[in-house]
């Protein structure tokens, strides 16, 4: 059966099951270690959580082609969407597997409904409260997600390395830019006709690059959350904040609402050049974390594994 995303902030059962996964995936080694993942050092466990951190680090460092410093494996280009929304999925499929229930859905955080407050209130907001996922701190002091109860165990050094910690989760709210995204600013994104345009990197003006957030004036709309929270939510290692999924299905939710108004429908054909593989319809996704190959055609349509209780 299909689950159902539902709005974290008015979902108490939502966010309640998300905090119990979380904590449980957190909690779960399979047998992968630091050395199995190249960090330097006594080898040390890695949780299933953690191991999608490693992932979308890596996916980061993946350069389509090698050598430029924008477009790679999942950021920068036209896999933005498809990349993440396969993510999600095999986190919200683990997430059902710890908890024994096939019908938990992902919650999404509509960040633009806190974007429509005053500055001052975005902080403040209900999500950001103790009975939501905490608050800012470094580290983070209170919710689920606080140093007592949740440690980030992998992150990078300055050089972008992966490496071992044992820390609290760190995030700043408003430090880097002091508002969140607007209702507005979504709807202007819907509008665009296009999902993306070549030649497929950060200056162009299609639907992808604006929810990316690399256009009109970056950093806009999942770009400027992640600025937004800041601390760990900087780095490539950004899902180490929880935060990360719930910007992420956010960000999927409007892709589908786009999709239900334009068409399912993807570019650049796999006729493409070379220079965009991984980003071409039917190339195999970056992933360390299945051997089956899916592709950006193949995560169009998403409704035989979950839906949305409300598109915007």
């Amino acid at each position: 059966m299909a689950s159902i995303r539902r709005n974290i902030v008015t979902d108490q059962a939502a966010r309640d099951a998300f905090v119990s996964g979380v904590l449980a995936l957190k909690a779960e080694f399979l047998g992968t270690t630091t050395a199995d993942i190249g960090i330097a050092g006594p080898a040390r466990q890695v949780s299933t959580y953690d191991l999608f951190t490693v992932w979308h680090h890596l996916a980061m460092g993946q350069m389509t082609p090698p050598g430029q410093a924008d477009r790679n494996a999942a950021h920068s280009g036209p896999v933005f969407l498809p990349w993440h929304r396969l993510m999600l999925l095999l986190l919200e499929l683990q997430l059902q597997r710890v908890l024994g229930d096939d019908e938990v859905g992902l919650p999404y955080w509509d960040w633009a409904a806190d974007g429509a407050l005053p500055s001052a209130a975005q902080p403040q907001a209900p999500i950001w409260q103790p009975d939501g996922i905490g608050g800012t701190g470094t580290p983070v002091a209170d919710g689920p997600f606080g140093a007592d109860r949740f440690q980030v165990r992998i992150d990078s050094d300055r050089f972008g390395r992966l490496r071992a910690t044992d820390r609290g989760l760190r995030r700043t709210l408003a430090a880097g830019v002091r508002t969140l995204p607007t209702p507005q600013q979504v709807s202007a994104a819907l509008r665009r006709p296009a999902y993306d345009l070549s030649p497929w990197d950060r200056g162009v003006a299609g639907f992808r690059n604006h929810l990316e957030g690399w256009r009109p004036a970056p950093p806009g709309l999942h770009n400027r959350v992640h600025v937004w929270i800041g601390g760990d939510m900087g780095p490539a290692t950004s899902p180490n904040d929880p935060v990360f999924y719930l910007n992420h299905c956010n960000v999927d939710r409007i892709w589908e609402a786009w999709m239900v108004d334009r068409g399912r429908s993807y570019q650049p054909p796999q006729s493409a050049s070379d220079q965009l593989r991984f980003h071409r319809t039917d190339d195999p996704m970056y992933s360390i974390l299945i051997t089956q190959p899916i592709t950006p055609g193949q995560v169009l349509d998403i409704g035989t594994f979950y839906s949305y209780d409300q598109l915007t």
